[in-house]
């Protein structure tokens, strides 16, 4: 015999259930509205003081600019330095500007302002020479040669051995090994001694998507190990159209690519480290926001 539950219990359980749907949903709306909202960050109080205010003047060339100088890299004079967070970073940062890339539209600049000690801006055709070093550098771009950041350790490993192997020798010629001096280990390059990771500086294009080919066929750059961040979305509120969502600002990279190296490679918890790597970008952010929802369309207030 079967038994059929009443029509107003069946109704009570369909309500219940779009309830919770629309609970679910109504949270990954405001997790996708607000992807900044649980950053670890200093104060911004100096920032919406300054906004508040207006432009200010660079004190190194006299400019006109909102919040920070982005050809001098400092902050302007109602923003006072010692109020802006400094950033340790684990590795050096070398980003490759185009010389068209627009400089107050540039997200860039946020890492030199707030590492000042570890990141470096060159402008195109202006390149680092990283031949001798291929097994501590490595390029943040996307490509079919890319690899994550968590193989980054076993790819730059091989690199050695093969230069310790003499990978260019004539295969013919026999290998020749420098003497041991007394006190000294032979270098080992096997895997067991070889625990962490030789990278020392990474680098970045800063540029518009249509633009980074130019730079990322230099042949300055080529050979290096590329990395890609494959699982992340960018928030920028200038995102290229027709562009996928995984391709990222330049300060957003930079960040995203820390924090999975900090995990990833160094193997240790992230508490937000390198949160205020963001301390622009997220006031920008939720300024932007807040004049879309008023619809308010005096954006010029939030350029440089």
């Amino acid at each position: 015999m079967s038994f059929s539950p009443p029509v107003f219990l069946k109704e009570s359980e369909e309500n219940n259930s779009k309830f919770v749907e629309i609970q679910q949903a109504q949270t990954t709306s405001t997790v996708s509205e607000d992807p900044l909202q649980n950053l670890c960050l200093a104060s911004q109080e100096v920032l919406q003081k300054a906004q508040q205010s207006g432009r200010s003047k660079c004190l190194r060339c006299g400019g006109s600019r909102m919040f920070y100088c982005y050809t001098c890299y400092v902050p302007v004079e109602n923003v006072p330095v010692e109020q802006i967070p400094l950033v340790k970073l684990p590795l050096k940062i070398d980003i490759i500007k185009h010389p068209k890339e627009t400089d107050g539209k540039s997200t860039a600049v946020h890492a030199k302002l707030l590492a000042p000690e570890f990141v470096d801006i060159y402008t195109y055709p202006c390149i680092p020479e990283y031949e001798e070093k291929d097994h501590e550098v490595a390029l943040v771009f996307p490509g079919p040669k890319s690899v994550s950041i968590k193989d980054i350790s076993s790819h730059l490993q091989k690199r050695i051995r093969n230069n310790g192997s003499g990978k260019n020798d004539d295969p013919d010629k026999p290998s020749v090994k420098r003497k041991k001096a007394e006190g000294q280990d032979v270098c080992d390059f096997s895997e067991s001694k070889w625990k962490g990771t030789t990278l020392k500086r990474i680098i970045f294009i800063d540029s518009t998507w249509n633009q980074t080919n130019k730079i990322f066929t230099d042949e300055r750059l080529q050979g290096l190990l590329q990395v890609e961040l494959k699982s992340r979305k960018t928030c920028f509120w200038r995102h290229q159209k027709g562009k996928p969502d995984t391709f990222l600002s330049t300060i957003e990279a930079i960040y995203y690519f820390l924090v999975d190296y900090h995990t990833d490679i160094l193997k240790e918890k992230y508490i937000g480290q390198y949160d205020n790597l963001l301390f622009f970008y997220s006031f920008m952010y939720q300024l932007v926001k807040n004049v879309r929802c008023s619809g308010d369309k005096e954006t010029r207030k939030l350029t440089h």
